[in-house]
C-alpha cells in the first residue's frame, strides 16, 4: 500500500508573482534559509534551479505574519514591612 503525496512545487518567479515581490528577493530568502527551497538541477555544481513547495511557502508566510504583542504584566513593587508610607 503506497501513499501518494500530492505536493505542488513553485518556481521562484511564480512565488515572486504570488507575493508581489521581485524574483531576486525570493532567491535571497532561499539563500538565507528563511524560505526552504529544493534544488532540482541536474548538475549540483552548476546553476541551481530552485523550487519551493506549497507547504514551505505556507510555513514561511505564517512565520512572517504579524503576531499580536503580548500584554505586559505589571508587577507591584515589593514593600518592606519596616517602612510605613503616609501617602
Amino acid at each position: 500500500m503506497s501513499a501518494t503525496v500530492s505536493c505542488r512545487y513553485l518556481s521562484p518567479p511564480a512565488v515572486a508573482q504570488t507575493l508581489g515581490v521581485n524574483e531576486s528577493k525570493i532567491l535571497g530568502w532561499i539563500r538565507n534559509g528563511e524560505l526552504r527551497g529544493v534544488n532540482v538541477a541536474q548538475n549540483r555544481n552548476g546553476r541551481p534551479r530552485w523550487r519551493v513547495s506549497q507547504e514551505a511557502l505556507d510555513a514561511f508566510l505564517a512565520a512572517r505574519s504579524p503576531q499580536p504583542t503580548p500584554k505586559a504584566v505589571r508587577r507591584r513593587r515589593r514593600q518592606d514591612a519596616a517602612i510605613t508610607e503616609f501617602f
